[in-house]
């Protein structure tokens, strides 16, 4: 707590402490804790707005089973050090960031010609 002296020399006027200014007072523990929460929470998958649009146009549907076995290939190929990978399931190819675990495209089997920009390819059986 600090003071200021204003106007009159005997008035003593407490400062407010600006919540900007307040120190923030966090153990190791807390941010570790919060930090192993982040990572079990990054390990969902996200469809990109692109692979959202491309889905819809091309009709392509993904139901919560697919989501979690295509999770379990990008997981894979995180462990080998994948970073861009082509998935093939079922009748679709989809193109994914390991890193992000994000969709980034989606396209019929059947419309895959020429990929390119990825490190690794992997087809579920499905």
């Amino acid at each position: 707590m600090s003071f200021r002296i204003e106007d009159a020399p005997h008035q003593i006027v407490e400062n407010k402490t600006n919540p900007i200014n307040q120190k923030i007072d966090r153990t190791f523990h807390s941010f570790f804790k919060e930090s192993l929460q982040t990572q079990t929470s990054s390990t969902e998958m996200k469809i990109s707005h692109h692979a959202q649009k491309r889905m819809e146009e091309r009709g392509i549907q993904l139901n919560q089973s697919d989501l979690t076995t295509i999770e379990g290939a990008v997981e894979e190929l995180n462990q080998k050090g994948s970073k861009n990978s082509l998935i093939v399931y079922k009748d679709m190819a989809l193109i994914a960031s390991i890193n992000n675990r994000t969709i980034i495209t989606a396209m019929n089997a059947s419309e895959m010609e020429t990929i390119t920009n990825i490190d690794s390819v992997k087809k579920i059986n499905g």
